[in-house]
């Protein structure tokens, strides 16, 4: 019992709180725990007071939709980026160009997955929620609009090259 003892009086981390001995990450433990009730306890006031301070979003299918909207170029761009990785993943794997994979099954495949993303991307803009309000610094919506742009135009030169030169890029 006494060599117990004194293992715990020179336990690393060990903290001499009066007559209780305890160890220091239990006692941070408990400050973040106390911590996290009091921000959950104003969660509420917080998340009213970033609701205000942000832009309100029509929500109108044609306020979306319009050619300058949100809609289109976010749809338009995750399809582009979609449909240019699973074209050049299968080609590598397979070999087959873009126009082979299209007539093999893929256009199904491809239309299934880009409404699916469809929806996945109308549903937030449809409850006011914009993309700006949801961009992080690394993954912004500003990158995610220049990949896309990037897409749509690798998408392009994909099947312009593989039509030029009349059969797979690699």
């Amino acid at each position: 019992m006494a060599a117990m003892a004194s293992m715990m009086m020179k336990a690393p981390g060990a903290v001499n709180c009066g007559a209780v001995k305890t160890n220091s990450v239990a006692l941070a433990n408990a400050f973040y725990f106390a911590t996290w009730i009091r921000i959950q306890r104003k969660r509420p006031l917080l998340k009213a007071f970033l609701l205000q301070a942000l832009p309100k979003v029509s929500t109108k299918f044609g306020d979306l939709f319009v050619f300058s909207g949100p809609a289109p170029e976010i749809i338009n761009g995750r399809a582009a980026m979609l449909g240019f990785v699973s074209a050049i993943a299968v080609e590598v794997a397979s070999g087959r160009d873009l126009l082979s994979q299209l007539n093999s099954g893929g256009l199904s495949w491809f239309a299934l997955t880009a409404g699916l993303m469809t929806v996945g991307t109308l549903v937030p803009l449809f409850n006011g929620i914009s993309r700006e309000s949801t961009s992080q610094p690394i993954f912004s919506s500003t990158a995610e609009m220049w990949n896309g742009r990037f897409a749509m135009l690798g998408l392009l030169a994909l099947a312009f090259t593989e039509y030029v030169k009349g059969g797979p890029l690699v």
